[in-house]
């Protein structure tokens, strides 16, 4: 799952895995938002990575809604 402002990534180092959620800053800059390592599969890497990008942008959903008003 990615839309146009964060995507996921993952990387092997050694045996294990580290999964990662960037943040599209501007054009030619990216952050990395939320990152944690020592996963044992990329699998495992890959799903941790999808559930925290959808409780990001259930965060950032209520965050807009409330500065909408």
């Amino acid at each position: 799952m990615s839309n146009k402002k964060y995507q996921i990534y993952t990387s092997q180092e050694d045996n294990s895995w580290t999964a990662g959620i960037t943040r599209r800053v501007s054009k030619t800059k990216s952050v990395v938002t939320k990152s944690q390592q020592g996963f044992t599969s990329e699998a495992e890497a890959t799903a941790w990575a999808e559930t925290e990008l959808q409780a990001l942008l259930k965060v950032q959903a209520e965050r807009n809604k409330r500065h909408a008003r």
